[in-house]
């Protein structure tokens, strides 16, 4: 029994498989390329950390109908951005625009890396400061002598 289940697996799995070559889903080359740019800008509203390009969901699969069709109605990539921005929020585009509301997440990261600059060289300063206040002073050089010599009167 084992061998016909092996057999038929591998009989199975040497039959050819015909692949089919992607077919562009406009007719028009240079609305594909304007479509496929568009769709490199804007986020998949399910997966959030991919394109709408790079995202196989469904809604995404949607968005990129909507744009093509769109470009199709003759309306310019700004008018389409406009209008998925109108519909889905600022979400939806890939690249935030530099606004009020968007500039702390385009500033932030500069922000952190200067505070964290400044932290560093206030620290090594405050560390440099302990490290010269911590000579020691004459008596505490003369009492540490007495405690060397005190040790070795008791060894001896």
């Amino acid at each position: 029994m084992r061998y016909l289940i092996l057999l038929s697996v591998l009989v199975l799995s040497s039959l050819p498989v015909q692949a089919k070559e992607a077919q562009p889903l406009a007719l028009d080359p240079e609305l594909e390329a304007r479509a496929n740019a568009l769709s490199r800008e804007l986020r998949c509203l399910v997966c959030q950390n991919q394109t709408i390009a790079d995202s196989e969901a469904e809604l995404a699969k949607d968005l990129k109908q909507q744009v093509r069709e769109q470009l199709k109605a003759g309306r310019s990539n700004d008018e389409i951005v406009d209008y998925m921005v109108q519909r889905y929020g600022d979400f939806v585009l890939y690249r935030p625009r530099i606004q009020p509301t968007t500039l702390l997440l385009w500033a932030g990261p500069a922000l952190l890396f200067v505070g964290g600059v400044l932290i560093l060289l206030v620290s090594m300063r405050n560390r440099a400061a302990r490290a010269a206040s911590a000579e020691p002073s004459a008596e505490d050089i003369s009492r540490a002598e007495r405690l060397l010599q005190s040790e070795q009167e008791g060894k001896a």
